[in-house]
């Protein structure tokens, strides 16, 4: 009730501080002050909330459906503050909260700029307004009480010493297929409970807990940082509705530029992060899979740096008169790279993605459904309307012309680029809503000759001058660069095996514009370091992308059956399953493989556990990071102990196309059967199996059959094939992509005594290497940093008149 309280007084609060800053635009004077404190008395409102919301988690406040929903007695403090956003409504808590406190810098920032507070306040405040309302009482509140909506609550969450209330029979229900019990808490329960002089704090003793999958390190940062960028593309999009409310277009420029600096480099970092935490873990060994709600996030970010190269345009166009170059174009785009942040929040949050992505939330309900559809629709229209309304005072009033050799060009065609990009993953992501899929293939095949471009653009761009450039000039300017580059290229085809064609253009392209980039930022470094950042971020995101070409294209997976204390290699690493160690209170079981490659001996522990939280089969990668790869091991199953075979079997390896003798008999595998949806299967943690196919010929008769490798539950289980006709038995053993091991025997020489039968331990894993990883994480880092530098030199000529 108290934190339901609090965020209705900060609506209140913020709707004063828009109608305040509204009327102070307006002409009157004495409401500024007024708009100032409403604001930071909403803002003060929902750091206290947010402080109730965390106090609640760290107590175990069970009375709360956020609360018993998302966290649980097991989880530890660091995990315990993640929960804040582990569901919608904390997470609609954390972008509010973000967003105030930027607000509060923003209002000080703009309160020193002239007549720009009261406009900009005006929009921002609309914005903090709907996200109040977002997590008012009426739609997702995480002070919700969790006797309002009728919840089951399992019986192990429930304080023994109450089990015996009479009354509790009433609202016991029992799932017919699980067999668990569980007790309906509502409103009648909550009364007769205090009615016995019982709390339901006192009757709740344990939460449901976090996804397993959220139990991750980046759990407790990537959500911020992501939610950081999002809350601060609301303020360009203030800045530009600003211009248009005063019919003014040249300041708004130079003012909200540090801002969209700050806010595309935190955004791209937040989303990389969440790469980097689905390389960690969840074991297929990748980063980006093209899933539309990590789409969602990368769209309005694409859409922010578009938007970046036009305004450096349209603010050095101005140095002649005039409002600029592309005036229309930029408020465009400030506009709605908060928009598609919106169409984010839409598609994350709404339910619309639930069979398409992995990331979403489940369908919050009709009600919310409608009011995101209401809060992207109110700025949509507000920000195209404005637009239109001011259409013909948005006339390009800057002097001269370039030629089509002016880095002006060359920025504008690199946004058009870049918007395209974005177009092309905005109507992939976007498929889901018209019943469609696309497919990752889709999204490669579009998106790898549109990076080309952009290397080629962005090495191009910094050869030629503003204005108009001699030919001569910059072939002259380029041959050292582009040499430089093609014998980079040359080196990847002879001894990176690369041949893809456009895998070679695009490598040629990045190292064209790493090269360009580098050049200028080392006699930069010597001069101007104020001008270094964009040439850092650029030498980041060309960094970047040739760890995308290492790790992605050119990366080796293979899966072993690592039987205890035996060696197997792959990839030039040898490993050996020593055992396993139980973990975290014996709820999780840490594998422990021995690695060794020449001289380097190391220890790697990929993890696997039963959550009870979604019945299933948890696997957890280990990853040996070296300098210029990553060893990446994920746990595919194991085996306590498998009978393989009596004391007189006899064991063989086999590739494929290769055969053995015995007992008369050729015996001959002959191929593989491995589905595509076999490791769709793997991927998602779904039971699987792997299939060697054999002939076996004997005296003239031939037969064929199959033998499987099952994974089911997480046990690894192997099938055999006996023929009393032939006296012979054969029993797979091992079974990877590179060669399978066998028993064979004779079904006369099988004995019943145990005995004869011995055991084996197999820890099944799927290994694979990736090549210069590593680029991928430097070059985000390296990217960030150049955003930030730009930054603080924009930051600074803001204030300049």
């Amino acid at each position: 009730m108290i934190g339901s309280i609090i965020l209705v007084l900060a609506l209140a609060c913020s709707t004063m501080a828009m109608v305040m800053y509204y009327l102070n635009f307006r002409g009157y004077k004495n409401t500024l002050n007024y708009g100032r404190i409403s604001y930071h008395s909403m803002a003060m409102l929902v750091i206290v909330a947010s402080t109730f919301l965390w106090y609640a988690l760290l107590t175990h406040q069970y009375e709360y459906k956020y609360v018993f929903s998302y966290s649980n007695n097991s989880l530890t403090t660091g995990f315990l503050l993640a929960s804040f956003w582990g569901g919608q409504e904390g997470s609609f808590m954390l972008w509010l909260l973000i967003t105030s406190i930027i607000g509060i810098f923003l209002q000080s920032y703009t309160s020193k700029r002239d007549d720009l507070e009261p406009r900009v306040m005006t929009v921002f405040t609309l914005a903090t307004t709907f996200l109040l309302l977002m997590v008012s009482p009426w739609f997702k509140n995480p002070f919700e009480f969790i006797w309002a909506t009728p919840v089951f609550i399992d019986l192990k969450s429930i304080n023994p010493d109450h089990l015996g209330l009479p009354f509790l029979k009433s609202f016991l229900f029992t799932d017919p297929n699980g067999g668990n019990s569980f007790i309906q808490a509502n409103t009648e329960l909550k009364n007769l409970l205090a009615g016995s002089g019982i709390s339901f704090n006192q009757f709740i003793v344990d939460g449901r807990g976090l996804n397993p999958q959220l139990l991750n390190f980046w759990m407790q940062i990537h959500p911020p940082i992501l939610f950081t960028g999002f809350g601060m593309t609301t303020v360009p999009f203030a800045f530009a509705l600003a211009a248009l409310m005063k019919n003014e277009y040249r300041d708004w420029i130079r003012q909200a530029f540090p801002w969209l600096l700050a806010g595309t480099g935190i955004l791209g970092l937040g989303i990389m992060l969440g790469g980097y935490w689905a390389y960690e873990m969840l074991g297929w060994g990748g980063y980006w899979a093209w899933d539309p709600v990590e789409n969602s996030s990368l769209i309005p970010w694409i859409v922010g740096l578009a938007g970046i190269h036009t305004l450096l345009v349209q603010r050095k166009s101005q140095n002649k008169g005039g409002i600029g170059k592309f005036a229309k174009t930029n408020l465009i785009l400030c506009i709605f790279t908060y928009i598609l942040v919106l169409y984010s929040t839409f598609l994350t949050r709404s339910g619309v993605l639930g069979d398409a992505s992995v990331h979403s939330f489940v369908d919050p309900g009709m009600t919310v459904y409608l009011f995101l559809i209401l809060f992207i629709g109110t700025f949509l229209l507000l920000g195209l309307g404005s637009i239109a309304y001011r259409w013909k005072s948005l006339t390009d009033e800057a002097t001269g012309e370039e030629s089509l050799l002016s880095r002006e060009l060359a920025l504008f065609t690199a946004s058009v680029v870049l918007i395209a990009s974005a177009i092309i993953v905005l109507v992939g992501t976007s498929a889901p809503l018209f019943g469609q899929s696309v497919d990752t293939f889709f999204y490669n095949e579009m998106q790898l000759p549109i990076a080309i471009i952009i290397g080629f653009l962005n090495g191009l761009s910094l050869l030629i001058k503003w204005k108009h450039t001699d030919k001569k000039d910059i072939i002259r300017k380029s041959i050292p660069s582009v040499t430089t580059a093609f014998v980079f290229t040359i080196a990847l085809v002879l001894f990176g095996g690369v041949h893809d064609i456009i895998l070679i253009l695009l490598a040629f392209s990045m190292a064209f514009a790493l090269i360009v980039n580098a050049e200028i930022a080392i006699k930069i470094i010597k001069g101007n370091r104020k001008m270094l950042g964009a040439y850092v971020a650029h030498i980041g995101i060309a960094v970047f992308i040739l760890g995308v070409i290492g790790s992605s294209a050119y990366s080796r997976q293979v899966d072993v059956d690592l039987i205890k204390n035996e060696t197997t290699t792959a990839f030039g690493y040898d490993m050996t399953f020593t055992g396993w160690t139980p973990i975290d209170n014996n709820t999780k079981y840490s594998f422990n493989i021995d690695v060794k490659k020449g001289d380097s001996e190391f220890k790697v522990k990929p993890v696997m556990y039963f959550s009870d939280f979604n019945n299933s089969l948890m696997r957890i990668p280990a990853i040996l990071t070296l300098p210029t790869q990553d060893f990446y091991v994920s746990p595919v199953g194991y085996d306590e102990g498998t009978s393989n075979s009596n004391k007189n079997s006899k064991s063989i390896s086999l590739k494929k196309g290769e055969s053995t003798e015995f007992n008369g008999a050729q015996i001959t595998f002959t191929s593989f059967n491995l589905g595509a949806e076999t490791m769709a299967a793997m991927q998602e943690g779904r039971d699987f199996q792997m299939g060697a196919v054999f002939k076996l010929e004997k005296n003239g008769n031939e037969k064929d059959f199959e033998l499987f490798r099952k994974s089911v539950g997480g046990k690894v289980e192997f099938t055999s094939f006996a023929s009393e006709e032939l006296d012979i038995n054969i029993g797979l053993v091992s079974l990877s992509a590179g060669n399978i091991e066998i028993t064979l025997s004779k079904l006369s020489d099988k004995s019943d005594d145990p005995s004869n039968h011995t055991k084996q331990e197999i820890l099944s894993v799927s290994a694979s290497v990736k090549p210069f990883i590593s680029f991928v994480w430097i070059g985000i880092v390296v990217m960030v940093f150049g955003f930030f530098i730009s930054m603080t030199r924009r930051l600074q000529e803001s204030m300049k008149k």
